[in-house]
């Protein structure tokens, strides 16, 4: 965000965030859509792993990667950590360079967190809700079409520059004249972490498929094999 530092990786998770759970850098869908929530009936994006590598790339130039913990959630300007997740902090902070109210893992000012939770009708200010803005500004910025082709470029980066001033331009400076990461290392970054949340999405398809029907060329499974191709896949398709 605009008048942002890059904050210190913090190198553990405070309590409270449960080591039993995979973090959210972790985290993605194999399929899903943009729309309305099943529990909560207000527009959700999809969380795709295309998307999250994005995501997990911009929590990187803002210095709020932590390994990739949730605790990268709670840091606020300068490094500090705010005690909760129930709302934005809403809190200036003064680094002797630059002065921010900038939050979370995706480092929002106030203003722009205002927007996007209203706009979205988001609660509190946990991980989920925070994701869901990011995506909110990144199509905003005109760049989510982008961010789903599985592709870091120069375009792009260029398009998130005028929200996240850690992004570079094409020029290969940052938008507001703040430190700025390399296009090189972002992209590294980037493709690493599409890399591993495919595998980790690949690993979870596997883990879910149905058993194939033994032994093969049983009557049974000759049976379903034909079921499949039937009226019921088609009733499906429609």
């Amino acid at each position: 965000m605009q008048m942002t530092e890059q904050s210190p990786v913090l190198a553990s998770r405070p309590s409270g965030f449960g080591d039993s759970v995979r973090p959210r850098s972790q985290l993605a869908l194999l399929t899903g859509t943009d729309g309305l929530s099943a529990l909560e009936g207000v527009f959700r994006y999809a969380l795709t792993p295309e998307r999250r590598a994005l995501l997990n790339t911009i929590r990187y130039a803002e210095g709020t990667w932590a390994r990739g913990e949730d605790v990268g959630y709670r840091i606020m300007f300068g490094g500090g950590l705010m005690p909760g997740l129930d709302r934005h902090p809403d809190r200036v902070i003064s680094t002797g360079r630059y002065a921010s109210a900038a939050a979370g893992a995706y480092q929002f000012m106030p203003f722009t967190w205002a927007l996007a939770s209203r706009s979205l009708q988001l609660q509190g200010f946990g991980p989920e809700a925070q994701d869901q803005a990011a995506l909110f500004l990144i199509q905003r910025r005109g760049a989510l079409h982008l961010a789903d082709l599985g592709l870091f470029t120069p375009h792009l980066a260029a398009k998130l520059a005028p929200e996240w001033a850690s992004f570079p331009t094409l020029a290969g400076h940052s938008y507001y004249g703040q430190p700025v990461k390399r296009y090189a290392a972002l992209k590294a970054f980037y493709e690493a972490s599409l890399q591993e949340l495919r595998a980790l999405a690949g690993a979870a398809t596997a883990v879910a498929q149905q058993p194939s029907c033994e032994p093969a060329d049983s009557l049974s499974c000759r049976l379903e094999q034909l079921e499949r191709v039937g009226p019921r896949s088609l009733s499906q398709k429609l």
